[in-house]
């Protein structure tokens, strides 16, 4: 008999609350998903229908409540693989709003450096990006220079925005850092 009392863990209240915790953390994280990833996500149907019922709420003490519901459900579901699945989509959103963010430094730079007859700025993205339409970028960096100047809408920045993430989803291979 003391043999079994050894072979159980011992849990207590507050362990098992933060457990809780966290796993109805987890379900507030399903509920911000589109309806295309949870299918993505394989729940069990109780849990799939709660989750989607949270998002059809808009009242604040009925998501609550539904948070909650959520939680409970979870205590019977491994959610190793849902944290694991989640981490990656986040993974993923961070990696595109870092190529975001290094094109637009790059659009940034051309407009900046445009005016010069021999651009190092233009050369370097070359250099990193072989098959971009050098003629093409160093019209629409002009372009875009003069339209700062003059105050106007940022038509020409835009566009060369658009083919710098062109001409970077060609060539995915490149480092954009």
């Amino acid at each position: 008999m003391q043999e079994d009392d050894e072979d159980i863990e011992f849990i207590s209240k507050t362990q098992r609350k933060a457990e809780a915790d966290a796993k109805q953390m987890v379900g507030k994280k399903l509920i911000d998903l589109t309806k295309a990833q949870i299918e993505k996500l394989n729940l069990d149907e109780s849990l799939h229908d709660a989750v989607l019922e949270a998002k059809r709420l808009t009242s604040n003490g009925a998501i609550r409540r539904q948070l909650q519901y959520i939680g409970k459900l979870m205590r019977n579901t491994e959610i190793a693989p849902i944290e694991e699945q989640l981490a990656r989509w986040e993974g993923k959103h961070d990696q595109e709003n870092a190529r975001f963010h290094t094109l637009e430094r790059w659009r940034d730079r051309l407009i900046d450096d445009a005016g010069k007859s021999k651009s190092d700025v233009l050369q370097a993205f070359v250099d990193e990006y072989p098959n971009a339409e050098i003629q093409r970028l160093r019209t629409l960096s002009r372009n875009a220079q003069k339209e700062q100047s003059a105050n106007k809408p940022p038509k020409s920045s835009r566009e060369l925005f658009k083919l710098l993430r062109e001409i970077a989803e060609d060539q995915p291979q490149a480092d954009t850092n």
